[in-house]
């Protein structure tokens, strides 16, 4: 190994290493690091800036307008990517850098590659104390950047110049890792950033990464397999873990070869075409009648590639008391979950193992019928569900339109309120992976931001495609900024803004519990002498989007038409009826907290309805 050196700062090797890692996905190398997102303030301008100035070419650097929506991008970004590349978000020291925190939560909850690299207070202490920063009298170390370690997967404090030499291979390699995949964290102390070291030049060297593909092992493949031929009712669960492991074709193959039903996951949509025969729709509090219909009667379930979230299971209602769980997940933690007999490794090598395990085991017929029987019934019910023309407005109606007249290969996005129930629900999945609806961490405001970094890397891939984004107005009012981002970076997307007065989904789950309507919809906050609603379609174009508002799903789809034809960001905005027009069928079970003393005869009703089906639910850990 070669003793040359070169003087850098801090700073400066940070960025010139992260230039130098690659990755080869499918034969063609690309930078493991499409780049940033940044915003700069006194923390990160003067060194980090400096370094990150000569080198946009190689890492291009978006300017945010809000750190969280930063990491709400940067988690779209790598979604598109699936976790094979990633973006960084640069913040200052003090309130930019906590801006962060929910970002990087949701990156955590999602299991997403995500690198921050944020400012620091002064290492030497000499000026303290500085602009935003915060004392702790008897713990002078501890800062706001401590917060960040409830929710990064890696998390270091660059205290001298050399420490990067270990921290940083040390945190891509978490982010790369499929079992321990999450955010990184570097808190950066501002004198450290300009501080110099003489760097081995060959740490600077070009490096092609890989990802690990661990082979499961074979006495648990061996146990899973002798389950699953027992089994008389076999289900498979597909989770988002079969799209990051790049296995869609092994589960499609495994589940053909033994005739098993597939339900799929909120993270896991878009991993069966939606016409597959054994496509049995999505499952769970957000799902379908004809998932739910299979779960609550299969006898063993193969969980691939989910963790198993509440909305999945009905909070462990959606399943029989005696069925047993097979669950293939490159993370232990998530494969031994619920007494699960745990077969721990990549997706793909693990259903190649299991199906070279499984020769001549086949379900019944009659037991795959009564799965596509039920499709077929759920299929009918969304039919009319997205119709339109004899009903108001709906988020089920606005889905169908788009859906009808969308490519098969556009990406569409939602997230949080009643959004990613409806589109859960009612699409109709078009093309493999084109499905990215946020309910790890159900984050209201990223689905604007987290489209512009999906469409970011869509560019780079699928420049011909769209990124769709379905809004309500109360995730809209909570971040758009990124409307005017899209428009200022020409990275077009195409925003549905439904518009039904408020948290209109919340307010649905407060009368559900018997409470009366308080404090959701704007016209029942009783701080509010005179309700009225916001001109969406006048604040959009004033951040230089196309903007129109349309009146019913017809003239939606004419104004669909017009998004797609154009070359600029475009946003539609329709009203929705905050009360009619839900999808009413398809959900599980879900635990809510409902008070068990009230002094409301409704509310006290609701407690025991609601508290009636918690018999079926499974006690496991």
């Amino acid at each position: 190994m070669s003793d040359d050196t070169i003087r850098l700062t801090t700073a400066q090797a940070i960025i010139r290493w992260l230039t130098n890692q690659f990755i080869e996905i499918d034969g063609q190398e690309y930078r493991l690091c499409g780049g940033g997102f940044g915003i700069f303030g006194h923390g990160n301008v003067t060194c980090l800036g400096e370094a990150l100035h000569g080198v946009q070419d190689e890492l291009p650097l978006y300017r945010g307008q809000n750190e969280q929506s930063m990491g709400f991008a940067a988690a779209g970004y790598a979604k598109q990517w699936l976790r094979q590349r990633f973006m960084f978000c640069t913040a200052s020291a003090g309130p930019g850098t906590t801006n962060l925190l929910t970002s990087a939560a949701l990156a955590h909850a999602n299991r997403l590659p995500m690198l921050m690299l944020c400012g620091d207070t002064f290492l030497t202490r000499l000026p303290d104390p500085v602009l935003q920063q915060l004392e702790h009298f008897g713990n002078p170390a501890l800062g706001v950047n401590d917060a960040f370690k409830a929710v990064s997967r890696y998390w270091d404090r660059i205290t001298h110049p050399a420490q990067v030499i270990q921290s940083l291979p040390a945190a891509i390699a978490t982010m790369m890792d499929p079992a321990d995949c999450g955010p990184a964290f570097l808190g950066l102390p501002q004198d450290v950033q300009g501080w110099t070291y003489d760097y081995p030049t060959v740490f600077f060297e070009k490096k092609v990464h890989h990802i690990r593909r661990q082979a499961p092992d074979e006495a648990e493949v061996a146990a899973a397999v002798q389950l699953l031929k027992t089994a008389e009712r076999p289900m498979i669960i597909a989770g988002g873990g079969v799209q990051y492991s790049r296995a869609v074709a092994e589960l499609t193959s495994f589940a053909e070869a033994h005739q098993i039903p597939v339900v799929e996951t909120i993270a896991g949509r878009a991993n069966m075409l939606d016409g597959h025969p054994l496509n049995i729709g999505p499952i769970g509090v957000t799902g379908s009648d004809s998932a739910n219909a299979v779960a609550e009667a299969a006898d063993v379930i193969l969980a691939v590639g989910t963790r198993l979230q509440d909305f999945t299971t009905g909070s462990w209602t959606a399943f029989a008391k005696d069925a047993r769980f097979i669950s293939v997940n490159a993370a232990r933690h998530d494969a031994g979950k619920h007494m699960s007999l745990p077969v721990v490794g990549d997706a793909k090598r693990s259903l190649d193992a299991l199906a070279d395990a499984m020769a001549g085991y086949k379900a019944a017929q009659s037991w795959t019928g009564f799965a596509q029987g039920e499709r077929k019934t759920w299929d009918a019910y969304v039919a009319e569900n997205v119709a339109h023309g004899n009903r108001p407005n709906s988020y089920a109606q606005a889905i169908g339109v788009v859906n009808e007249l969308c490519d098969s290969r556009d990406r569409v996005v939602a997230a949080a309120g009643g959004l990613p129930a409806e589109v859960t629900a009612n699409w109709r999945t078009l093309d493999i992976g084109t499905v990215d609806v946020e309910f790890g961490f159900s984050c209201m405001g990223y689905e604007i931001s987290g489209a512009w970094g999906a469409r970011i890397a869509q560019s780079e891939t699928e420049p011909d495609q769209d990124t769709i984004v379905f809004i309500g107005d109360g995730s809209y009012m909570m971040m758009n900024s990124d409307i005017y981002s899209s428009v200022l970076s020409r990275k077009k997307l195409i925003i549905l803004v439904l518009d039904n007065g408020g948290f209109a989904v919340i307010n649905k789950l407060q009368n559900n519990t018997g409470n009366e309507s308080f404090n959701n919809l704007i016209a029942d906050c009783p701080t509010v002498p005179e309700p009225f609603g916001v001109d969406f379609e006048a604040h959009a174009a004033a951040m230089g989007a196309i903007a129109e508002t349309v009146e019913n799903p017809a003239e939606l789809g004419e104004a669909f038409k017009r998004a797609k034809a154009s070359d600029k960001t475009h946003v539609i905005c329709m009203k929705v009826d905050a009360y009619d027009g839900w999808t009413a069928q398809g959900h599980a079970w879900w635990e809510v907290g409902t008070p068990h003393v009230t002094d409301s005869d409704k509310v006290r009703e609701a407690h025991v309805d609601w508290e009636s089906s918690r018999s079926k639910q499974r006690r496991g850990v």
